[in-house]
């Protein structure tokens, strides 16, 4: 991947223009500056051979000189033309005009007299050696003007000259390439660091992944025959002086759009290397350190540094994944000491990574958007290759676990991802099957019960009013519901166990009614009529008599017809209705034994052991 980016990004612009419509409008790139005064020098070095030199400023901060614009197939005759004939360098190429920003040739007014065309070539149009700068790539952000460029802007052609006084047609010295035994030659007067600079561009573009030595030993040449290679160059192994310059400028140009450096956040006990192009320190919220998304970048970083065990490196996991910052689909990995999370969906991208050492929990999340991939992918390996936690400080030290107000003040300034909707279920055997309503269940693209166990729909039945789902890991509830199994006088006491408040509390909720009759309004059978004050997120929670027995299941409010009913009112599935649906699908519930009734503390705390909340994603 690293180096399919790289061949994208390479700024020499020696790749092959691909086809595109005869309309596009492109052009012969030359060179590029990376000043606008030195670019300005050159486009008036050039205007006296060519009348259609254009200037533009590119997003990467350089100025390139080029000719056109042209239809595709008239800028790929006129390019092999004028590198025939050497007038133009060798590794010209052609530019969509993706990477033009501001137009800054031909100046406005016109040209300047001192560039007007003479007679005889002038003397500064030798050819640089460090030349060009690679398209823009495909399908990555950045502002960008039309490729056409405004019709005032282009430049007049001369006069036409008299017959006494006819023009001369100007003639450009031959660019003189070296051969490998002058590559060589002009390469030992490198420095070391230059020699290093060259192992650092290679590495960058993913061409070289050893040791930043400046030795070039057998690796760094067939790096350099690599790059070569893929630049449609002759694979020598051996870079000549306007290679060398190629590369260097275009590494430094793409590391410049980044604005990389090194950043040390003491009282986190981490250095790392961020693009601070892209981002900028935002604020401090224990145990993260927040960078902003600037200028548009649309990418976020967040360090983290907190103490803690492999208990709190578990729960900060666990935790990380209920943010709205990290979609739910992803790979996840985690062990004792470290997790990494990846998270995708059409809106938004997210990886997290942190790892325990010593007491201490250090690490990051960058978030961005997927139409960025390509640039970010050069953020997360600069800042893999970069991390290092320093020293033994952490930031909140006080934090050693996830409490309940720990959790709280992870999640100040970060949006958590909140279900659709939450209902109640309750258990129904001891691998954690669990019975509730068709609603919590339905238009959901993933259902979760309590603390983000995931869970598959068995069936779902709207006319019985019931559905039953299948743990994806096994679990071992505390308690198990049991059918009672005679009837229920009515005006007897019974209670419901749910989530009234959905996931808004830690714990189901125990309310107290009565039953009014065990058949609905017209006498229907299989419903039991309650007095009850429910609200929504009670709704498939167990109905339970004076000992504990589930005596039904609290079906969802009725919305809607031309009816309103008394407040208080409310309906549930009957225990013989639930066990007449299970056995159809070939599940068995237990029936009840108990006598007596239960104190209030034990039917609370039996209840709160089979209940369940359940869930409901977008």
């Amino acid at each position: 991947m690293r180096r399919i980016i790289g061949l994208l990004a390479i700024v020499t612009g020696l790749l092959v223009a691909t086809a595109a419509p005869a309309q596009e409008q492109v052009w012969v790139q030359i060179e590029a500056q990376p000043t606008e005064a030195e670019g300005k020098e050159r486009a008036a070095a050039y205007a006296a051979a060519f009348p259609d030199v254009q200037g533009w400023q590119l997003n990467s901060g350089w100025y390139a000189v080029a000719l056109g614009p042209y239809d595709r197939a008239a800028a790929t005759e006129r390019l092999a033309s004028l590198k025939r004939e050497n007038l133009i360098p060798r590794d010209s190429y052609i530019s969509d005009g993706r990477s033009h920003l501001v137009q800054f040739w031909p100046p406005a007014g016109g040209l300047p007299e001192a560039t007007a065309p003479e007679p005889e070539a002038p003397e500064d149009l030798a050819m640089p050696e460090a030349t060009g700068e690679a398209p823009a790539e495909e399908g990555t952000d950045g502002a960008w003007t039309a490729a056409n460029p405004p019709a005032d802007s282009t430049p007049e052609a001369p006069a036409p000259e008299t017959a006494e006084a006819p023009a001369a047609t100007p003639e450009l010295p031959a660019i003189v390439e070296e051969t490998p035994e002058e590559a060589r030659e002009s390469e030992a007067a490198l420095s070391p660091e230059e020699r290093m600079d060259l192992q650092r561009g290679l590495e960058w573009f993913g061409f070289y992944e050893g040791a930043i030595d400046g030795a070039f030993g057998r690796g760094t040449r067939a790096s350099m025959a690599a790059w070569q290679e893929a630049s449609g160059l002759e694979p020598t192994g051996i870079l000549t002086s306007a290679q060398r310059a190629a590369l260097l400028n275009g590494w430094r140009a793409e590391e410049a759009a980044y604005g990389f450096r090194s950043v040390g956040e003491g009282d986190a006990g981490i250095e790392v290397t961020l693009p601070m192009a892209m981002v900028a320190f935002d604020h401090y919220e224990p145990p993260f350190v927040h960078y902003a998304a600037l200028d548009g970048s649309e990418t976020r970083i967040i360090l983290i540094s907190q103490p803690g065990d492999a208990a709190a490196l578990r729960g900060l996991y666990d935790l990380l994944q209920t943010l709205a910052i990290i979609p739910m689909d992803g790979e996840r990995s985690v062990s004792e000491t470290g997790f990494t999370i990846m998270g995708r969906n059409a809106r938004t991208a997210a990886f997290a990574k942190a790892d325990l050492s010593k007491g201490l929990i250090k690490g990051y999340i960058v978030v961005w958007n997927p139409a960025d991939e390509q640039r970010v992918s050069r953020v997360l390996t600069t800042m893999e290759a970069s991390f290092r936690a320093v020293g033994d400080r952490a930031l909140d030290p006080g934090m050693v676990a996830l409490s309940d107000g720990a959790r709280q003040g992870l999640l100040t300034g970060l949006e958590v991802r909140r279900p659709k909707l939450s209902r109640s279920g309750f258990y129904l055997d001891a691998a954690g099957t669990v019975l509730t309503t068709p609603e919590a269940v339905e238009g959901c693209s993933r259902v979760t019960l309590d603390a983000g166990v995931p869970a598959t729909v068995r069936f779902s039945d709207k006319t019985a009013g019931l559905a039953v789902l299948t743990p994806g890991t096994a679990l071992a509830p505390t308690e198990i519901a049991e059918l009672r199994s005679s009837s229920l006088r009515p005006g007897a006491e019974i209670a419901v166990s749910g989530y009234p408040y959905e996931d808004r509390l830690p714990a189901p909720v125990l309310t107290f009614g009565t039953l009014e009759a065990e058949t609905g309004l017209n006498g229907e059978t299989g419903l039991s009529r309650l007095t009850l004050e429910m609200r929504p997120g009670d709704a498939g929670g167990p109905v339970l008599d004076a000992t504990g027995a589930v005596v039904g299941l609290l079906l969802p409010q009725a919305t809607g017809g031309t009816q309103v009913l008394p407040a208080g009112t409310a309906f549930a599935a009957s225990g013989a209705a639930i066990a007449a649906r299970l056995a159809l699908d070939g599940l068995t519930i237990a029936t009840s034994d108990r006598v007596g009734a239960l104190p209030p503390d034990d039917l609370a705390k039996h209840a709160s052991g089979m209940t369940v909340l359940v869930s409901c994603w977008e």
